[in-house]
Order: structure tokens, then sequence, then C-alpha cells
């Protein structure tokens, strides 16, 4: 049978399955001449609006049906959101995984958590390198980030070069890593770019993004100033401010003490690779007791608000060697990603509500963002001066601004990409020629489910509504054997009350039971049917509620 989304030899389409209209869960798909391309393979986090789902991932079934022309995966940078689903992911594409060397050390780890060390070898590429995966020749071009190693991708075919930013700033002192090769970027634009598939973040924001040199002396002030025991709460990932944070600690005699696991294993991929070298070791959790609270700065997880972070233990009293009190300080050097806003806000009022200084990016100059604003984005495109723009990393709402912006700056062509929109990069002018299924999968315990179902809509009515339980117990001939149980989960405050509720409903159930003819009482789904009914309309009635009711009919 022939495949109707096979892209021909003389065409390349993209293709985003996550990270268009949205901000995190990347996956891009390049086809050419038949076969497949894919550039990052990333998460997002569960909300509200997710309950009980931490991680979410891309839907991967378009390219799952077609693992056999999937040349490879290329990362542009180790970061969860183009890296964090290839544990979960690879097992069913089980394709090669391309990544320079430090992305590749914060990767090995993910799969030697999951098992797959040995299964999942990973090629590595060294910075600006260059690697033929036929039918495409791919080159890797440094930029800056909040992590070492940032790359943007170029993909080449006879078809045109496309420039693949992944994340990506320009920022003249980055202190770890490397400048942007702006070189490379001019070479690549004098010789002609087909499309730009670009970063979106910060489209809405004025100006540029601002140095990491810059927050190194705003930190290096501000911590002058504090006298008893700071806490910095930042990325993992963001080596660069781990770097900056141990300095300014350095110079104001406070020792620095890593909280949290995700912050050690960076740390180690990143001396692995040369960076943070020629640093004191850092100080362990269990060891900050030991220290005059003047004397150590512990640089914590839990900048976004995560309930399970070290940070929130923290503002909790519930981390076993770590406490904060009255004239210490708590230094959010992180921006919030959408969405986290509620959490973030809630522990610093818990921190507040201790006494602790809370201070953030609104009061200090404590936080630059990864990411380009206008200022940047218009100096990009002027240096690619691509035939083609396509935003990408952004919700909706970034997205349109990016095309607007990218027509700005005199770029022929923009599109509106959204996940699942086979876009058509040449020959002829580009357009979206095609919608492919696409969805999210979620990680509920150990298992993938598709969020797109009925398991978070059920969730959600039983957090809303509350759910009752009925049991009923019924002879061969269809007779009660005792009477029905009613529990109630999510309803009423226990007591008097639920008991009186659960009696009520239990003789509302007795009462549809016996009403039913001797056909029907042979009948598991009448009797279950009635049941349910019986129960719920009491209820309602009672309490102008419809809870999700449940029936377990059992014959002996």
């Amino acid at each position: 049978m022939t495949d109707p989304f096979a892209p021909k030899s003389d065409e390349l389409l993209f293709l985003p399955l996550g990270g268009a209209g949205e901000i995190g869960m990347n996956l891009n798909l390049y086809g050419h001449a038949g076969k497949w391309l894919m550039v990052d393979l990333g998460i997002t986090f569960g909300d509200e609006a997710t309950p009980g789902i931490e991680v979410i991932m891309p839907d991967i079934s378009f390219i799952r049906e077609r693992v056999d022309e999937l040349v490879g995966l290329v990362l542009t940078h180790a970061h969860e959101d183009h890296i964090g689903a290839v544990p979960y992911l690879w097992p069913q594409l089980r394709c090669p995984i391309y990544a320079t060397p430090f992305t590749a050390s914060v990767l090995r780890r993910k799969l030697e958590e999951a098992g797959l060390a040995r299964e999942a070898p990973i090629t590595l590429i060294p910075m600006s390198g260059k690697v033929s995966l036929a039918p495409f020749e791919i080159e890797l071009i440094t930029l800056t980030h909040s992590i070492p190693e940032p790359n943007a991708v170029v993909v080449r075919t006879p078809l045109g070069a496309v420039l693949h930013t992944g994340d990506w700033k320009l920022d003249p002192t980055p202190l770890v890593g490397e400048v942007t090769d702006e070189a490379a970027l001019r070479n690549l634009g004098e010789g002609g770019v087909l499309a730009m598939v670009c970063d979106s973040t910060n489209v809405f924001v004025e100006g540029a993004s601002g140095s990491e040199g810059d927050v190194r002396d705003s930190l290096r002030a501000l911590v002058g100033t504090l006298k008893g025991r700071v806490a910095v709460a930042c990325f993992a990932s963001n080596i660069a401010r781990l770097e900056t944070i141990t300095h300014v600690a350095m110079e104001h005699g406070r020792q620095v003490a890593l909280v949290g696991r995700s912050l050690w294993r960076m740390v180690a991929s990143a001396q692995e690779n040369g960076y943070l070298t020629g640093l004191p070791e850092f100080v362990q959790e269990h060891e900050v007791g030991y220290f005059p609270r003047d004397k150590i700065l512990m640089i914590c997880t839990g900048s976004q608000g995560e309930p399970r972070s070290a940070l929130a233990r923290i503002a909790r009293k519930e981390h076993p060697h770590v406490s904060l009190e009255r004239g210490d300080a708590v230094i959010f050097s992180s921006r919030a990603i959408p969405g986290n806003e509620k959490a973030i806000a809630h522990m610093q009022n818990v921190l507040t509500h201790l006494d602790v200084r809370v201070i953030t990016d609104r009061e200090e100059a404590v936080h630059v963002s990864g990411h380009p604003a206008r200022d940047e984005l218009i100096e990009m495109y002027q240096m690619i001066r691509p035939q083609i723009a396509i935003p990408v990393h952004g919700e909706a709402r970034h997205i349109k601004e990016h095309v607007a912006l990218a027509r700005e700056c005199q770029v022929p062509q923009a599109v509106e990409a959204a996940n699942g929109a086979m876009i058509r990069l040449a020959p002829g002018p580009a357009e979206i020629v095609a919608a492919v299924p696409c969805g999210r999968l979620g990680l509920d315990g150990k298992a993938l489910v598709r969020l797109e179902g009925d398991l978070l809509r059920h969730r959600h009515r039983m957090s809303l509504h509350g759910l009752v339980m009925v049991t009923v117990v019924l002879d061969k001939a269809g007779r009660l054997l005792a009477s029905p149980e009613v529990s109630l989960e999510g309803l009423l405050d226990g007591g008097e009350l639920a008991e009186e509720a659960s009696k009520a409903m239990a003789d509302a159930v007795a009462e549809a039971v016996d009403g039913l003819s001797r056909n029907q009482l042979q009948n598991g789904e009448e009797v279950t049917e009635a049941c349910r009914l019986a129960a719920r309309r009491w209820f309602n009635k009672a309490y102008d509620k419809k809870p999700v009711t449940k029936v377990h009919v059992v014959r002996l």
C-alpha cells in the first residue's frame, strides 16, 4: 500500500509533532526522498488539567508507523523539553541518536535509569561537526543558551538548506561554553537558506535577552548584602548559572551546597566534559548544618514550585537536613515556565510565612532568559536571510506575532506552524499540504496513556462531582440477599450525614431492584443501570449534585 505521506524525491517536508503551538515537548520531522529525520524528542509537564500525570510527551504514532524510513534522531541540546522523552519513546523507534558530548552525557544517565544504556547507543558529533544521514547532510552551528552546547542544526538536501535553530540567544558573555558562531551563521546566509525554523518564546520581549555576565555582577552585589543562610533556586541544567553562583559564594566567603539529586547529576555530566572545573568541592546536603548560617549558600532544585523538589520540602519543613528561618533568603534565579505561576507563588508564600526573604527577578536582576528577544530575532534574520520563516517553540499567539516579525524582516514567506501540520518547503511556495494525526501521551505511573482518551475525562468528573460506589448481592433469581452497600468518595464530610445518605441511597437502590420484572432481573446490564439511576437521582434530589456512580452486581 502506498504511503500518502511519504516524501517524494523532489520535495522537502517539515512536520512538527510537538512544540508548535506550545512551549515544550519538541518533536520535529524533516522528510525528503522517502526518508524522515527527527530533530529533538522532548517532554512537558502536567498540571491541574492532567491529574495524576506529571510527564507529557508527543504521540509518535505517525513516525512509529514509518520507523523503517527514520534515518536518525539529532538532539539540539540537553533540556528536558528537547531530550526528555527519549527514554520513554526510543524503544518504539530504535533509531540512531546523535548528540554533542555534554548532551550525550546527560542523556546517557537517563538511559541508564531506564535500563537502555546498552540498547540505545549515542553517536557523538563534535561542536560545529557534520554527519551524513542520507538523504540529509547535517551540520551543527554553535549557539548560546542557558545550557552548555546548544546547537542550530543545518539540514541540507539538494532542494536547499534549512536552519533549525533549536533554543538560542545572542549572549556575548555566556561564561560557560563558546559564544554564538556568528561567522558560521553569516556564511550560511551568504550561501542561501531555504527556510529557518526558529524559537519564538520571547517574540513579545523588546530589546535583547541580556547576558549571563550581567547576572553574575548582579548576584555578586546582592549576596554581599545578605547575612543569613542563602538558597538560590535555579534550573539544574543552567551550568553557567551554577558556576556564577559558586564564584559569587566564594567571593563572599561561603561554601556551596547542592540540594537536589538532579543538580548532582547535571554537575557530573558537566565535569565529564570539562565544564565547572577548578571549583571547590560542593557540600553535600547532610553537611549543611555544620556550617555557620552566613558561611553557606545552597543551590536548590524547585524553582518552578515542584511539590516534591528540594526547596518545596524545605519550605514545608519536611527536608531531613536543611531548614530556613527568619533572616534567611531565597533567590529565585529563573523564569516561571507558563503554567507554573500558581505553584511558584504558593511556594513563595510558604517561605514568606517563615519570615524568609524571597527575591525574584522582579526585584533584582537575578535572571536572564535563554531565548532571543526581538532585537536578537531581527539580527538572526539579517544574518540568515531565509526565503521561508517557520516559527516554532511558542504558543499560538507567539507564533502569529513571530510570523508578523518575519514579514517585517522582509522574509518572502512565513508559515504559521501547528502540531500535525505537514509543510512542504520545496518545490514551489511553502504551504501546508496535509494534517497528520498528533496528540499527547502521559506517563501514568509506568504506563503511557493517550491524553485525548477517556482517562482524564473520567478523572476530572470524579474530582469535580465525587464518586458513589454501590454493591448489590443477588441470588440466582435476582432477589436481594442483603441490603445494598453504598460508599461515598469526595462527597459530604463523613460522620452522621454521610451515613444517613448512604443508608437512604441503599434503600432507594433496594426499591429499584424490587421494582424490576423477572426478565429484567436476569439481565445484568438492566440491574446495573437501575441501581445506578436510583442512587444518582437520590443524591441529586437531596444535594443538587450528580456524582459519578458505579455499581457492582454480585450473583451467588
